[in-house]
């Protein structure tokens, strides 16, 4: 198994872990925080981007497209905010875009948001950026593979 284990502790650590979280999919239900501590994560099952080229797999025995379950989590949240998700329905299905830092001012704090499809986000708000990646179980094959129209 080549599990994938990232942490971003800046703007740019954040760009290389979201391009490996995009359309990764997860449930309501799979959300969690703990304001105590500040911890916030997200239970989902990413697309495995990395064993692809230029948008097709890569060139290997195994010409099919990969899933695997992962959690993202957050540190040194301070508070939590959505737009356009329905947090009473635990079984809703969501689609991870992007990860993006807003900083406010000049010092490490600001708002991290993550872009979800159909005009959602989950904004958090943070002391510094501190988020790790880690897969958490194998890969198993999907026919599926995100498609995202040029604008």
């Amino acid at each position: 198994m080549d599990a994938l284990k990232l942490m971003a502790l800046d703007a740019q650590d954040l760009e290389i872990l979201s391009a490996h979280v995009q359309d990764a999919v997860f449930k309501v239900e799979g959300i969690s925080y703990t304001p105590r501590t500040g911890s916030f994560a997200l239970v989902v099952n990413r697309f495995v981007w990395e064993k692809t080229v230029g948008g097709e797999p890569a060139l290997s025995k195994k010409k099919t497209n990969e899933r695997r379950r992962a959690v993202i989590g957050f540190h040194r949240v301070t508070s939590v905010r959505s737009i356009g998700v329905a947090r009473t329905d635990p079984d809703a299905v969501l689609s991870l875009l992007a990860l993006r830092f807003q900083p406010q001012g000049e010092g490490p704090d600001g708002v991290l948001e993550l872009v979800l499809a159909g005009d959602a986000t989950i904004a958090l708000n943070v002391e510094c950026i501190e988020v790790q990646l880690a897969d958490t179980g194998g890969a198993w094959e999907t026919a599926f593979r995100p498609h995202h129209p040029e604008s």
